[in-house]
C-alpha cells in the first residue's frame, strides 16, 4: 500500500527541518468496515494474480502458504468465478456502519455455481432485493 500526502517543513532554530504538524492534512477515514465479503473478493483477485505471476504454483500451494484449508481457498476462489459486474459491485459495497453484513459469503456459493452470467445477474437481483439484506 502507498499513501501520498503534502508534508510541510520548516526551519528549526538549529537550521533543521522540521515537520509542521499544524499544516499536516490528516487522513480522511471513512465510518464502518469493509464487508468481509468485499475483502475476500479482493483476496481472490489477489490470489489470481499470484498464481498468474507464479508466485505461488497452485492453489494447494497458495492455501499452506496463507495458512488457510484447501477447501477455504476453493470457497474464495470460487468468487471469480462471479460476472465481472457483479464482482466489481462486491468490491465496491458500502461500508457496514453497525450490526452484519448484508451479504455473507455463503449467500453467493449458489451463484458461483452458476455457469451463465444472466443466471447469476438474476441471482444477484433477488440477493439484494430481499428484504432480510
Amino acid at each position: 500500500m502507498r499513501v501520498e500526502r503534502p508534508v510541510f517543513f520548516h526551519r528549526a532554530t538549529t537550521g533543521h527541518k522540521r515537520v509542521r504538524r499544524e499544516l499536516a492534512v490528516a487522513p480522511v477515514i471513512q465510518p464502518g468496515r469493509i464487508p468481509r465479503v468485499s475483502r475476500l473478493m479482493a483476496l481472490a483477485l489477489q490470489f489470481e494474480k499470484m498464481l498468474q505471476n507464479g508466485e505461488a504454483t497452485d492453489q494447494s500451494s497458495l492455501a499452506r502458504t496463507m495458512q488457510i484449508t484447501q477447501p477455504r481457498m476453493t470457497q474464495i476462489m470460487n468468487l471469480l468465478h462471479l460476472a465481472p459486474d457483479i464482482q466489481e459491485t462486491i468490491l465496491f459495497l458500502p461500508r457496514t456502519i453497525k450490526g452484519d453484513d448484508s451479504i455473507h459469503e455463503k449467500m453467493l456459493r449458489a451463484m458461483t455455481a452458476e455457469v451463465s452470467w444472466a443466471k447469476q445477474r438474476e441471482m444477484w437481483k433477488k440477493l439484494i432485493a430481499s428484504p432480510s439484506t
